[in-house]
């Protein structure tokens, strides 16, 4: 597994998580919603989360795209999650960093019990669960899994805290390599200086209308090359 860090999304990084959502495969969004939804009502879902009562965790791929969420939605019933992995990046433990992030935060806020619904189907978040301690039950094509969460600590406050920096570290350092990744690439089609005597780029005489063509001294040739655009990075 690899090591994954967890940054919480606030209201005016909407648009990212909309994006990450709307990037999900019919069959991860089946997964993940339970039924086959479409762009417009993965929008309307990710208009509709309260960032002030819930928590949106997510982990950030080297492009800065949101390469996993979860979304904890509280209640005074407890707190319900739904994760969703973009397919390049399964298998890489970051939903178990989700799931883990998003119940420490669960923990530190007084709530008792975390629940998950999904399909039966759905394998991955079974196992998922059960590797977090939680029962899981299957009824009727569906699967809930339900944990007891012990009240939070000084310990775990602090590891929230850390958690919190960390991601914030992770962000900053993958913003300044894309940053200067996409620096090395413009530079790469930036001028280039014209060997004289370089057969392939042989300068053309130029001559006055009329007169004799003379010989001119080597060009400079300037080839600037499109940069790559990926989007602006937002901070988390």
């Amino acid at each position: 597994m690899e090591f994954a860090a967890t940054n919480e999304l606030t209201g005016a990084q909407r648009e990212s998580l909309a994006a990450h959502a709307l990037a999900l495969d019919e069959q991860a969004r089946r997964l993940r919603f339970g039924a086959q939804l479409s762009d417009e009502a993965i929008r309307a879902y990710v208009d509709s989360i309260d960032f002030d009562r819930d928590a949106v965790f997510v982990i950030f791929d080297a492009e800065l795209r949101i390469a996993g969420a979860a979304h904890l939605v509280c209640s005074d019933d407890g707190a319900e999650l739904g994760i969703s992995v973009l397919a390049g990046h399964r298998g890489r433990g970051i939903g178990q960093a989700l799931l883990a992030r998003a119940r420490l935060h669960a923990r530190n806020r007084t709530i008792d019990v975390l629940f998950m619904h999904c399909l039966a189907e759905n394998e991955t978040m079974r196992h998922l669960a059960r590797k977090q301690g939680m029962a899981v039950v299957v009824e009727r094509g569906e699967a809930t899994a339900r944990v007891a969460l012990e009240p939070g600590n000084l310990s775990t406050v602090a590891r929230e805290f850390i958690a919190n920096q960390v991601g914030l570290f992770d962000y900053a350092l993958k913003a300044h390599v894309l940053s200067a990744r996409r620096l090395a690439d413009a530079l790469s089609g930036a001028t280039t200086m014209v060997v004289p005597g370089n057969t392939a780029l042989a300068a053309e005489p130029v001559g006055l209308s009329g007169d004799a063509p003379t010989a001119s001294a080597p060009k400079v040739s300037a080839a600037v090359g499109p940069g790559r655009s990926n989007g602006e990075p937002e901070a988390p």
